[in-house]
């Protein structure tokens, strides 16, 4: 047989999609027509919230990359948003609304911080390394209250959204959406070519057993730390963005509820699945959003439901599905077997 008939075999029967691959398709195209369906209904309010969704989701793909891939699991994550949100909010305040000026500096003030304080967290490990991180994102959730000039406690008001080279794009919110669906979508794509890349292998073999990884030649500590600097930096777009979306700051962006909640997100959907981050913000802010107008006790609702999710779903909600999809998938098994 000639080696031409496998190919054609192949070539006739083309392989099918996983889930995995399927999923973050359906997400983000959703993502893209939630704009048109919002035109059958409360439009301002539908993109407002699906905009705050998707910018959370940033900063949660970034946290999952250090946990789910890196075993760091960092406390003081909101810092970095916090950052880039005071960085657009400060330069406005001072008369500069270029977003070519304010996101460098934003990304800049985020990653400088995370490598700053990364060199120092990293040389500790497990609960240390939790609460050393929590100590650096409080130090700068106080440092952000004592800011007088900018507010202080109160927070800072921006009075007009960032252009781009003086074209006043952000104040269009459909067109809005779709930058921030965009940016969501390559930081994405830039961490799935992170965690299949030589450097998320190295990363995640870190995560199972350093000691070995260390003794084969590989420096474990500047592989994390490199890591932790590119998690920083998406939690600084992330703060880029949400100061434009909501032209306000305030050092609650800082506060450890909030990385709390950024751990929550990547909980729910499933830790060290990046499509997971999103799920788990979907979840969490649609929830919320929800349970809120019912009644304001909405988190001793929603805190005995993510128990259940964390003590029987393992794999947070993609795992739940999953393992109901096996087990769907063994009944037919089973009865073709007995019967």
């Amino acid at each position: 047989m000639s080696d031409a008939a496998p190919l054609a075999r192949l070539a006739a029967s083309p392989r099918r999609m996983s889930a995995a691959e399927l999923v973050p398709i359906v997400i983000f195209a959703g993502f893209a027509l939630v704009p048109f369906a919002a035109a059958f209904g409360a439009r301002a309010y539908i993109l407002d919230l699906f905009t705050r969704v998707m910018i959370f989701s940033i900063a949660a793909i970034g946290l999952d990359l250090i946990v789910g891939y890196g075993a760091l699991v960092s406390f003081g994550h909101a810092a970095f948003v916090g950052l880039g949100a005071y960085a657009v909010a400060i330069l406005a305040s001072h008369g500069v609304n270029d977003a070519l000026v304010s996101l460098p500096v934003a990304l800049a003030a985020a990653t400088l911080f995370a490598l700053a304080t990364g060199a120092v967290s990293l040389r500790t490990q497990g609960v240390y390394f939790i609460m050393i991180t929590l100590a650096f994102g409080q130090m700068a959730y106080f440092t952000a209250s004592s800011l007088a000039p900018y507010g202080g406690d109160d927070g800072l008001t921006i009075h007009m959204r960032n252009a781009i080279a003086g074209v006043e794009i952000f104040k269009d919110q459909r067109a809005f959406y779709y930058i921030v669906l965009a940016c969501l979508l390559g930081c994405y794509l830039l961490c799935r070519a992170i965690v299949v890349s030589r450097f998320g292998r190295v990363l995640r073999g870190a995560r199972e057993n350093p000691t070995r990884l260390a003794a084969i030649g590989f420096d474990v500590y500047r592989f994390q730390l490199v890591a932790y600097a590119i998690s920083g930096a998406l939690g600084g777009l992330a703060g880029f963005l949400l100061a434009n979306h909501t032209e306000f700051v305030s050092p609650a962006y800082m506060s450890w509820p909030r990385s709390g909640e950024l751990i929550i997100m990547i909980l729910l959907g499933g830790i060290g699945r990046l499509h997971g981050a999103i799920i788990g913000a979907i979840v969490l802010l649609l929830v919320e959003e929800w349970l809120s107008g019912v009644t304001e006790y909405w988190k001793m609702i929603f805190g005995p439901f993510l128990v259940l999710v964390v003590l029987f779903a393992r794999g947070g909600l993609i795992g739940a599905w999953n393992q109901i999809a096996a087990r769907l998938r063994q009944k037919p098994h089973d009865a073709a077997r007995h019967g």
